[in-house]
């Protein structure tokens, strides 16, 4: 209970921060042993097992992005309630979201099943590490009821002002997932079916920390009528969800046409693509908190109709994620090459071949990082405020931008072309997402103004229930 916090009241920045930072370590410990898994297999199975990993990134990342994306969607309407003082809408949502996402876990792990194999056939994943990936992909998709009630319960709390108990479950995963890795991969020799368990394993461990921290919350004790799931709730959980889980799987649909292009330039260019593709993670940490951070703050404070302190946050936000990019470039620029290194093994001139490719690409996107921090910062505000089809349309734009680009530039450039596939699409996101801020804030403005704000069209501030 005393981690919970209103973000309606004090600095903004300080807000930001404070809530921000927690979220920043549990990813960088969710990063560990995602680098983690990524060097033991890479190391101990050889380049082949490194680029199956790389090969079926993009479609597992595909299932955690449309889980995410529902999740935190069901987040803005718990934030908003919370805001407003509305704990009986509070916990309905809290319910409703429950029901949904269990529904959704059942559907997404039998498509998951079905599509794989077709999936990778389609982005022509070369036949020597084809089953590898596959047997990845599998166990991953046997998992995602456990992925999907930890994104839930983290997102209950991160709606809260809670970013500690999902930063103290993540480092606790993270110990155990890399115990596991070593474990599973190294003693007992399962290979890359070893790496797939330890993470689901570690994933459990997360969701039951979470549940159990939850359960101590006085007012999220839902009652058996919580739990039911109206059409009204629905929809209104569902028009928030839906739009971000499908950016998230248009971006990451995008991604898998850019891993069919890589696909055709050899083992050793997929091995030293995946290797950068996995510090991807390691260079968004700071960017994806701060967005978590903005949901909140914003949702919590468009409930209490506190629209200035939305844009003085934002604005704020703005400057403080950019800062922290430059730092990031900076350590890239220092430590990458050393980093990389973890990741490859093989014959000298595969081991030379492999960084020649994974250190240029990472060069190119640590150059461009302020670009992807000032998307998660605005992109997020916009979803606080409980737009998330906006935020959809610049996901559309990342695909066309970064499918465009790879199927395009390489035939000009050669394979290097690749590489900028993904700088132009967070480009092209964030021109349709700054003009879609100014748009949105001044609808919301107008809506307060006309007394039509709030959760439903009410003025939610001060309500308790």
């Amino acid at each position: 209970m005393s981690q919970i916090r209103s973000m309606t009241e004090d600095k903004p920045a300080v807000l930001i921060v404070s809530f921000a930072l927690p979220l920043m370590v549990g990813n960088i410990f969710q990063q560990l042993y995602t680098v983690v898994d990524t060097m033991v297999v890479g190391k101990a199975l050889g380049v082949g097992a490194l680029a199956a990993l790389g090969a079926c990134d993009w479609l597992n990342w595909m299932m955690l992005g449309i889980i995410q994306g529902l999740t935190q969607g069901f987040a803005i309407r718990m934030a908003q309630s919370f805001g407003a003082g509305r704990m009986e809408q509070l916990r309905r949502a809290v319910g409703g979201a429950a029901v949904l996402s269990a529904v959704s876990a059942v559907c997404l792990t039998v498509a998951g099943q079905a599509a794989a194999r077709p999936v990778m056939l389609l982005l022509q994943t070369p036949p020597e590490i084809l089953e590898d990936a596959l047997l990845y992909l599998r166990i991953m998709f046997f998992g995602v009821p456990i992925v999907m009630a930890y994104n839930l319960l983290a997102s209950i709390l991160r709606s809260l002002g809670d970013g500690k108990t999902p930063l103290q479950a993540m480092v606790v995963a993270a110990l155990v997932n890399i115990g596991l890795d070593l474990l599973f991969v190294l003693e007992l020799e399962w290979g890359i079916a070893g790496a797939a368990a330890a993470t689901l394993i570690a994933q459990m461990i997360s969701s039951l920390f979470c549940l159990w921290h939850l359960r101590r919350i006085a007012f999220l004790r839902l009652q058996r009528e919580h739990l039911r799931l109206t059409p009204a709730l629905a929809g209104k959980l569902l028009f928030l969800g839906s739009p971000m889980a499908f950016q998230n799987g248009i971006i990451a649909v995008g991604g898998m046409i850019v891993q069919s292009v890589v696909n055709g330039f050899g083992v050793t260019f997929i091995a030293g693509f995946t290797a950068t593709n996995k510090l991807y993670g390691v260079l968004e940490i700071a960017a994806t908190s701060y967005g978590y951070s903005m949901i909140t703050y914003v949702g919590q404070n468009l409930g209490a109709g506190k629209l200035t302190r939305i844009r003085d946050g934002v604005r704020q936000a703005v400057g403080l994620a950019i800062a922290t990019s430059l730092v990031i470039t900076a350590a890239m620029f220092l430590l990458g090459r050393t980093i990389l290194g973890g990741f490859i093994s093989g014959t000298p001139q595969e081991v030379a071949e492999t960084m020649e490719v994974a250190w240029f690409y990472l060069v190119v996107m640590s150059a461009c990082l302020p670009v992807l921090y000032l998307l998660h910062v605005v992109r997020s505000a916009i979803q606080g405020m409980g737009n998330t089809v906006l935020p959809m349309v610049s996901g559309i734009a990342e695909f066309v931008m970064r499918t465009g680009t790879a199927i395009l530039l390489p035939r000009f450039v050669g394979e290097s072309g690749i590489f900028y596939a993904e700088i132009l699409a967070w480009l092209g996101a964030d021109v349709i997402l700054i003009s879609s801020y100014f748009v949105t804030m001044r609808r919301v403005e107008r809506e307060w103004a006309a007394g039509m704000g709030g959760l439903d069209g009410e003025h939610g501030a001060g309500r308790s229930e």
